[in-house]
């Protein structure tokens, strides 16, 4: 019988989404070793994410710069504003600066990056077992079984965590999305959002890509299970109207937390980051910077406490919820008013872009 080969490392990063591929490059550029597991078989494919980020972001990921600016294949168009629709055709515009991306190439960039810096990554394989008493965990690959001893875990696997899963965590609230790319015939740079009682929990999305627009929506599915026939519907509308070709060049989907964050993020020493955390915001779904941010935390994190610093995982655990809970807090009260929806005053006070969204009271 053919024994399982063990690797003996310091971080073990399981996902190599944005907070997991910053983890591990933190982590190793501060002289750990540093494994990385990812249960695709090519980091960021499929893309499940609309691929919008806030110009914000540019500052956290100095490595990147040069492709965003110079056109590296990871940035596609800028976008200025937001443009939201009420179901009674009233419309709102915010300004957004951020841009466009290729997801994939954005997210093979962090860990391409995370590689150079000394860290393993081990893609098609899948997290089986975990014994956080022990710091040994079991993956299955396509070479077979593989342990890992690790000092520090860093959870960075999505809304479906399988490490929160195999710990015996509870399960995050989450809503589905479903997404089509389809052809783009008048160029913006501008986004668009719908609300309506036809997205009951959600919402739905037109976010331009050159000459090509990710066209898609989240809904609850305890109050409309189907999915596809209201972005049929909203893609057939858009087609009548002249703003997008017929063709759907690729169909995705996924799941968008909406809970918030955890009521632990760090678990002995196991750390989540990124959806796996509850950092994406309840409300808009965007969770692209703030996977960046605690995954890039939660690297350092690992690097302190190996150090001998302190209390360096209770560290994180108080800087994210300072930096992120009150925005996510309210964000999941808020949600009460698009799962209530039907009207604009209602679904103005569970959207960001209103000023009623700061006011209300969810109560």
């Amino acid at each position: 019988m053919r024994h399982p080969v063990h690797h003996k490392v310091d971080v073990l990063v399981v996902g190599l989404g944005p907070a997991g591929g910053t983890a591990a490059l933190a982590a190793a550029r501060g002289g750990l070793k540093v494994a990385a597991v990812e249960r695709r078989k090519e980091v960021g494919l499929p893309v499940q994410c609309a691929e919008w980020i806030p110009l914000a972001l540019l500052g956290l990921l100095p490595d990147l710069m040069p492709n965003l600016i110079q056109g590296g294949g990871i940035n596609v168009q800028s976008v200025d504003a937001m443009i939201t629709s009420l179901p009674s055709g009233e419309t709102s515009r915010l300004r957004t600066p951020g841009m466009m991306i290729n997801r994939a190439v954005f997210d093979q960039a962090i860990a391409a990056t995370a590689e150079r810096a000394g860290a393993a990554l081990y893609l098609n394989c899948r997290l089986d077992g975990l014994d956080t008493l022990r710091h040994l965990a079991s993956v299955e690959s396509p070479q077979g079984k593989m342990t890992f001893s690790y000092r520090v875990l860093v959870a960075a696997d999505g809304p479906s965590s399988s490490v929160a899963k195999l710990m015996g965590l509870p399960k995050q609230a989450v809503v589905h999305a479903r997404q089509y790319t389809v052809p783009l015939l008048q160029p913006t740079r501008e986004t668009a959002v719908w609300l309506s009682p036809d997205f009951p929990g959600g919402y739905a999305w037109l976010f331009p890509k050159g000459d090509q627009a990710n066209l898609g929506l989240g809904m609850d599915k305890r109050f409309a299970v189907n999915l596809k026939t209201p972005l049929d519907n909203l893609h057939q509308k858009l087609v009548s109207e002249g703003r997008v070709g017929h063709t759907v060049i690729r169909r995705t989907g996924g799941l968008i937390p909406v809970g918030g964050l955890r009521s632990a993020l760090v678990a002995g020493n196991v750390l989540f980051a990124g959806d796996a955390g509850g950092f994406t915001h309840p409300v808009m779904g965007a969770g692209i910077q703030a996977a960046v941010v605690s995954g890039r935390q939660a690297g350092e994190a690992a690097v302190a406490c190996l150090d001998g610093r302190g209390r360096a995982l209770e560290s994180y655990e108080e800087d994210m919820r300072d930096h992120f809970e009150q925005a996510l807090s309210r964000g999941v009260k808020q949600r009460v008013w698009l799962k209530a929806g039907g009207k604009d005053e209602t679904l103005r006070k569970g959207w960001v872009a209103f000023p009623e969204y700061y006011a209300g009271d969810a109560a």
